[in-house]
């Protein structure tokens, strides 16, 4: 009975659990095509999947798009100035040139940051209007500042004759020889690019120094081992006594006034010991007389400062350290911003319009002036471009004096123990033991100039650091009134 039931309800079509295929399922269904896959209904992902899927998707749409803006942004103003580089021009005549000059920023190991900034963000639209370039790069604060100072002083030098013009005999025939009037003249109508605040502090500052400093050649490696050689710390200390009964008089030249050497000195280590005092006088006395040759008519600073080429102010920032990481993604995701500031200085170099330098205001001269200065900071014009990036500096910069006089102690507290050393070995007072020999110890010769590299690195970044630090204002001369402009959109 329950049988027949059973079989009844089979056979009854209203009750019954197949459902009828559509014809695309049944045309699948023989094309290999597992049934599950046929049957699997779709459905909304996980909660989880769905927050993943939503981030990532505005991530990488946000991302796609930014990066498309910049493309866009960069050929719209490589469109505008593509017409410059179409233009027929003499074949005589020379390409406008450009001076870039990007300095290390403040912090940054990487002393290349500002000009790959140019090179990314600037460089297309030089390229586009077909302006040629030169870029100079600072390694180390101070080193734009120094070199601009000594490109000046060669300047001035070759207007007052102290150093010979180039002559077209001095070059090979058929060469493209321009003169120095016409090089000028191709400076005045190129520009200079400063990228970044701390270019701005090292330019100015050579503006400074090159125009209020002499045109004397002075060897400052000579005058700096000079004086270190004065300082003592190569000195030997007296180990034969002298006998009271035995003095001879103080303008003796004899040998007496040399240090004295031990019982089986070599003669080569003659060479390593300090010439006596009265010799070091007269031999800065004739480096004197050599740079005193130059009138005193001659090496007075000019009263004006002759007409320099129009400048181009790139703003740049460069975060650095935990504390900045937000701003480093906030710039990755807006690109579009810098590319889009790059462009419009590149365009305003272009298109070659300028205003006049806007000059800081005068100094106080009363005492009022000076307390109302002091209470609320005056602005001071064009030197305040880019100021407010120096919140950025990284805070461990502050302490960099104290880092470099530590680092100065160390080495000092440790080289009378390798001097020592040194002369011991070379003189042939003890045989080297078994380190030594792996290793062999430095001679003073090699002290010396090691000595020598050192102060030469911890004196210029301290003088370098006093340049762009953000206690420090920018360098100026009120002969710069006239003498500088500025370029600015059209």
């Amino acid at each position: 009975m329950s049988t027949q039931h059973a079989e009844g309800s089979s056979s009854n079509p209203l009750t019954s659990t197949t459902t009828k295929k559509s014809g695309i399922r049944t045309a699948l269904r023989y094309t290999g095509i597992p049934p599950s896959w046929l049957d699997k209904r779709p459905k909304l992902p996980s909660r989880n999947w769905l927050i993943f899927l939503s981030v990532t998707s505005s991530i990488t749409g946000y991302y796609i798009y930014d990066r498309r803006q910049c493309k866009r942004i960069r050929q719209e103003y490589v469109e505008k100035v593509k017409h410059i580089s179409e233009e027929t021009t003499d074949h005589f005549s020379w390409p406008r040139k450009v001076t870039v000059y990007a300095a290390r920023w403040p912090g940054d190991e990487d002393w290349d940051q500002c000009m790959r900034y140019f090179r990314k963000y600037v460089k297309p639209i030089f390229v586009a209007a077909a302006i040629d370039y030169e870029m100079i790069t600072g390694k180390r604060h101070g080193d734009l500042t120094d070199r601009i100072a000594e490109e000046i002083c060669k300047s001035r030098r070759l207007d007052v004759g102290l150093d010979p013009a180039p002559s077209p005999d001095a070059f090979p025939p058929n060469y493209p020889f321009r003169s120095l009037a016409q090089l000028r003249q191709q400076r005045l109508e190129g520009g200079i690019v400063i990228v970044g605040r701390s270019t701005w502090k090292e330019f100015m500052a050579g503006l400074k120094k090159g125009w209020a400093e002499g045109l004397e050649n002075v060897d400052h490696e000579e005058a700096l081992s000079q004086e270190l050689e004065m300082d003592g710390r190569f000195d030997e200390p007296d180990e034969v006594p002298k006998d009271p009964g035995n003095v001879e008089p103080e303008n003796s030249t004899t040998s007496s006034s040399l240090t004295p050497f031990t019982a089986g000195t070599p003669p080569i280590a003659a060479l390593q010991y300090r010439l006596p005092i009265q010799a070091q006088k007269q031999a800065s006395s004739l480096t004197s007389r050599s740079n005193s040759k130059i009138t005193e008519a001659l090496n007075t600073p000019t009263t004006s400062i002759p007409l320099l080429p129009p400048i181009l102010f790139v703003p740049f920032t460069n975060y650095l350290g935990f504390s900045q990481i937000p701003y480093m993604i906030w710039d990755f995701f807006n690109e579009r911003r810098k590319v889009k500031s790059g462009a419009e200085a590149g365009y305003r170099l272009v298109m070659n319009c300028t205003r006049p330098f806007d000059p800081p205001p005068p100094e106080p001269k009363s005492l009022f002036d000076d307390i109302a200065s002091n209470s609320s900071r005056v602005p001071k014009g064009d030197l305040d471009l880019g100021k407010e990036v120096e919140v950025f500096y990284r805070s461990s910069l502050s302490t960099m004096h104290d880092d470099i006089e530590k680092e100065r102690k160390k080495y000092y507290d440790a080289l009378p123990a390798k001097l020592e050393t040194a002369r011991a070995i070379a003189r042939g007072l003890r045989e080297p033991n078994k380190e030594e020999l792996e290793n062999p110890p430095k001679t003073e010769v090699e002290l010396r100039a090691e000595r020598m590299k050192k102060e030469k690195r911890w004196r210029a970044d301290a003088k370098g650091w006093d340049i762009v630090k953000p206690d420090s204002d920018v360098a100026y001369d009120e002969r710069l009134n006239d003498a500088l402009r500025m370029f600015v959109d059209p």
